[in-house]
């Protein structure tokens, strides 16, 4: 099963259900946070609560790629005070990211010493995947941003006049929602492009933070259930009716130097991330990217990320934004 959220043509918000190659409009509730919050009281599985939505009553079809042509598709998930969406995540999880990773951050002075960066990958690999009920070793973490850095599905990537680079990473993203009593729920899995700033990655490693700071996105479509353990999927740059870069990419806890489970443990141990009716998006990490096959993306392209098991494509194009530095005045 996969939700995704829209606005019809008169700007209502709703929600669309696709389940064996069917897309309907869910009756009645208008937001995924909604949604999950009411399945959550009532005690039961989101799919389930889903499926009983749709049989109490008349389900209009819709046609989900015709919305998202005409740009009336939203985030999977949103939260009515952006304030309350935390956007984190976790790198150097996949099997195909060290390389590119460690290319950026070994030390040149001594090409024999080991970075950081291949030495935490290394800390996965033997520590990762703990057994049941247990925890393994934490991964690298970062923060991103709040709700107001979630951009739709194909709408444009803004980014900054400061930034040295806008560059994909291609991932994928848990989408989470913080019960009464201080519970993650997992709703699910999107697509997401973490987007980042990889020149000013590569200047130095403590500018990580600083290059995360930039929009992201996530879906189309949620998928309810769990994740695939092998995933397959493409990321691809467009310019014009040309694709300068594609590369196929591996996900799932198959390709993985983690579980699932042992990313959430280290990021739902902090209390703070479990502040009832908080939404989380968490991107897992990326196998993928653009920038470590030395493509530069320019406005106007197009980042597309595909995978058979999320339905549609994740679609966003990149676009300038001014971005003037602000002085604080004091009181």
């Amino acid at each position: 099963m996969r939700l995704a959220q829209l606005r019809t043509h008169t700007g209502q918000r709703r929600i669309a259900v696709t389940e064996n190659g069917t897309t309907r409009l869910l009756p009645g509730t208008a937001t995924l946070v909604e949604l999950a919050g009411t399945a959550i009281l009532g005690g039961g599985k989101l799919i389930d609560y889903v499926r009983s939505r749709l049989g109490a009553g008349p389900a209009e079809p819709v046609d989900l790629a015709q919305l998202y042509a005409a740009g009336q598709l939203l985030a999977p998930i949103d939260h009515p005070d952006p304030a309350h969406l935390w956007i984190t995540g976790t790198g150097l999880t996949h099997l195909g990211s060290a390389e590119s990773r460690d290319k950026m951050h070994k030390d040149l002075a001594d090409p024999a010493k080991q970075s950081d960066s291949m030495k935490m990958f290394r800390m996965g690999m033997e520590g990762g995947k703990p057994k049941a009920d247990a925890v393994g070793v934490q991964p690298e973490w970062f923060y991103k941003g709040d709700g107001s850095i979630l951009v739709a599905p194909g709408a444009p990537f803004p980014s900054p006049e400061f930034a040295l680079d806008g560059g994909d990473e291609a991932e994928i993203a848990g989408i989470y929602l913080i019960g009464p009593d201080g519970t993650p729920w997992r709703l699910g899995f999107a697509l997401g492009n973490e987007f980042s700033d990889h020149v000013m990655e590569r200047q130095n490693y403590l500018y990580l933070a600083h290059s995360k700071l930039r929009v992201c996105s996530c879906g189309p479509e949620l998928l309810v259930g769990p994740l695939p353990e092998d995933l397959r999927g493409k990321a691809r740059i467009r310019r014009g009716a040309e694709v300068i870069w594609e590369q196929s990419f591996l996900s799932g806890e198959t390709n993985m130097t983690h579980t699932i489970a042992n990313l959430e443990a280290h990021h739902f141990k902090y209390p703070m991330f479990r502040r009832p009716g908080d939404v989380h998006v968490h991107y897992y990490g990326a196998a993928v990217l653009s920038f470590a096959s030395g493509v530069k993306a320019r406005p106007g392209d197009v980042f597309e990320i595909d995978a058979p098991d999320f339905g549609l494509p994740l679609r966003n194009a990149l676009a300038a934004a001014p971005a003037p530095y602000v002085a604080a005045r004091a009181l």
